[in-house]
C-alpha cells in the first residue's frame, strides 16, 4: 500500500495545481514516522517538533529537486536525518564542552514527555556519544529495523560500510554499558 501512496503523492506533487494537496498528503502520511526518527536524534519533544517543521519546510522548498530515483519516503527521510544531525551539531557547538553529547541525553530525562527507565536513558546516552554516521546507522537499524540495502540508498553508502558502522556502534554501546555497571 505504501508504494501506491507514494505513487499518488508523486503524481500530485508533479502538477502545480495539485502540488499543495500532494504535500498535505505527504505530511499526513509520514509525519508520525518522521517525528520518531527525528526524536531519536534530537531527544527532546519540543525540539523534535521544531526540527520536523524544518524538515517539511525544506521538503516544500526543494520539491523540484525530487527526481523520483527513490521513494518519496526515502527522499524525505534523508532530509529528516540531515536536519536532525544539523540540529545535534549546532547543540554541540553551543555547549562547547566535551560532555555535549551526553548533555543531549540528559535533556531527554528532563523532558516531561520521557517515560523511560534508567536503562533506556543509559542507552540514549550511549547512542548520543556515537559519531554521527554510526549513530545514524544504529538508529535506522536498531529502531527502524531498516535493511542495509535500504540504508545504502538513503545514505549513499555501501552496504559493507554500513554493516561495519553498525558493528562498531554496537561495540561502543556495549563498552559504554560495561563502564556504567
Amino acid at each position: 500500500m505504501k508504494d501506491t501512496d507514494d505513487s499518488r503523492i508523486v503524481e500530485l506533487l508533479q502538477r502545480p495545481e495539485t502540488r499543495r494537496a500532494g504535500f498535505e498528503q505527504l505530511v499526513r502520511q509520514y509525519s508520525e514516522q518522521l517525528y520518531w526518527q527525528v526524536r531519536r536524534f534530537v531527544l527532546n519533544h519540543d525540539d523534535a517538533s521544531d526540527v520536523l517543521q524544518n524538515v517539511f519546510l525544506k521538503a516544500w522548498n526543494r520539491m523540484d529537486s525530487f527526481q523520483g530515483d527513490s521513494s518519496v519516503f526515502t527522499w524525505i527521510t534523508r532530509i529528516a536525518i540531515n536536519e536532525s544531525l544539523d540540529y545535534v551539531r549546532k547543540q554541540k557547538l553551543r555547549a562547547q564542552n566535551t560532555d555535549a553529547d551526553l548533555s543531549l541525553a540528559r535533556q531527554l530525562q528532563a523532558d516531561p514527555w520521557f517515560d523511560g527507565d534508567e536503562a533506556q536513558a543509559l542507552l540514549q546516552r550511549a547512542v548520543a556519544s556515537l559519531p554521527d554516521v554510526q549513530r545514524t546507522v544504529f538508529e535506522l537499524r536498531y529502531h527502524d529495523e531498516m535493511k542495509y540495502s535500504e540504508m545504502s540508498k538513503l545514505l549513499h553508502a555501501s552496504e559493507g560500510s554500513l554493516k561495519a558502522s553498525y558493528h562498531l556502534a554496537v561495540k561502543k554501546i556495549y563498552k559504554f554499558f560495561k563502564s556504567h555497571d
